[in-house]
């Protein structure tokens, strides 16, 4: 297959068979290293042309808080057709594009019961160890994160299951949670009944027969929010599947939706690109925030910004976080950046909103569920089976591993086109399946930040 250039400044090419690195020339010891025309690194030694570029001979040249400056390149909107979507449209004029039923525990130790009630009702249940011995801010992440999936739209009904005793308890939530839809949620403290098997089985099946009448309507394709989202990357991440996805979020927001990139570390060393996007002033500001704070949250903990990528990124061809972030912000293609997002907001600008938050998988499929995603593209190098509580789109960055795969991937980037990617993600949205759910696989997982008790 040959070694591929990204970029005509680029002094590295990339072997197509392995996502590996290899010089263009000769590249000084002290001297960057460029990919995606921009650095990824320095050299730590002389490399000779043709020469293997990983991490023996290249280390990263990424610091703590920067200043930036708001230096505007608006990006025009890629033409395209306004699509529609059929999906099931809330009291509140939000759509969700699922009608399952939701069991939401309020803290771990009520996890199993939460498990036997849905394998009782065929409900869907989202188990997590959090909800008591937290304190301040901790508690208030756990407690957001819940009430982002408790007001999910994907959800037809969702029923809150509760102990009686923890520190989340359902009064302390419900100041959290705000106004919601009282037909749809129901709450259950398993202390105060005599059987919470048996009661809680009522209620989910009460919430059943009320779904059961919701229909499907034909909407406007722009009341979409995507979330964004890369996993297991290799070096061939940001050369297929997160170029594809960005010219779908295009393509997308074009149309009038929402599109939502996370996993801010990811960011680290691309930032820049995002910043000049924005579209306002205020906005750049909210950006420059956001990626600071996470650097001063690696730094408060005494630890070094650029400790990714992984092992299997590594294994993969990727060597610093510059090369994985230059890769994984092309997910969000040339839109413009309109909101930066914190736990607790959900998504309502169209165009690209940044979500704060980690870049694990599971934390950041969670952070985009409970942000108010309908679905997730997900792109991965390596391959994984995780799904979130929504659907979750698994895009192979290689045709080996979508052919190896097959019951993880559902769409193949090197081997198809972004027309028949948008046609899936429609699909999606009218009730197709994805593996993730035919599997079962749905996983949550909640940020901390704080001291347990």
């Amino acid at each position: 297959m040959g070694n591929f250039l990204i970029h005509p400044a680029d002094n590295v090419e990339v072997c197509l068979e392995n996502g590996h690195k290899y010089a263009r020339r000769a590249i000084k010891q002290g001297e960057a290293v460029i990919k995606y025309g921009f650095p990824i690194g320095i050299a730590t030694q002389d490399i000779a042309q043709g020469e293997h570029v990983h991490t023996h001979n290249l280390k990263t040249a990424l610091g703590g808080s920067r200043h930036y400056t708001y230096s505007p390149a608006p990006c025009e909107a890629a033409p395209t057709e306004a699509s529609t979507v059929s999906a099931y449209v809330r009291t509140n004029g939000q759509i969700g594009i699922r009608n399952d039923i939701w069991i939401i525990p309020t803290v771990g130790c009520i996890n199993r019961v939460a498990e036997r009630i849905a394998q009782e009702t065929g409900a869907l249940c989202f188990t997590h160890p959090y909800g008591c011995s937290q304190l301040g801010d901790d508690l208030l992440f756990t407690q957001k994160t819940l009430c982002g999936l408790i007001k999910h739209p994907n959800a037809g009904g969702v029923l809150v299951l509760g102990l009686g005793c923890e520190n989340n308890h359902i009064a302390a939530l419900q100041q959290v949670l705000g106004d919601y839809d009282v037909s749809r949620i129901r709450f259950l403290n398993a202390q105060d009944c005599d059987d919470e098997i048996t009661e809680g089985i009522r209620l989910v099946n009460e919430l059943k027969e009320l779904a059961e009448k919701d229909e499907r309507q034909e909407v406007p394709a722009s009341k979409l929010a995507i979330g964004l989202k890369c996993g297991g990357s290799d070096g061939l991440s940001g050369i297929t599947a997160n170029p594809m996805v960005g010219r779908i979020c295009d393509r997308l927001t074009a149309m009038g939706a929402a599109c939502v990139l996370t996993e801010v570390p990811e960011m680290f060393g691309a930032e820049q690109l995002l910043m000049n996007r924005c579209e306002s002033k205020e906005v750049f500001d909210k950006t420059v925030k956001l990626i600071n704070g996470f650097k001063e949250y690696f730094t408060r903990h005494d630890q070094p910004v650029s400790e990714n990528p992984s092992p299997g990124n590594k294994e993969g061809g990727i060597t610093t976080l510059e090369e994985k972030s230059l890769g994984c912000v092309q997910k969000g293609g040339k839109a413009t950046v309109t909101d930066v997002l914190y736990q607790g907001d959900t998504v309502k600008k169209s165009g690209l909103s940044l979500l704060n938050g980690p870049g694990n998988d599971m934390v950041a499929i969670t952070n985009l569920t409970a942000a108010g995603c309908h679905l997730i593209l997900f792109t991965t190098g390596r391959g994984t089976p995780l799904g979130a509580p929504v659907p979750t789109l698994k895009i192979a960055t290689n045709t080996a591993l979508a052919e190896k795969k097959r019951g993880w991937i559902d769409f193949d980037a090197q081997g198809e086109t972004d027309d028949k990617l948008l046609e899936l993600l429609l699909e999606t949205a009218n009730g197709k399946p994805t593996k993730n759910e035919e599997n079962g696989y749905r996983e949550i997982a909640v940020f901390k930040n704080g001291v347990t008790l």
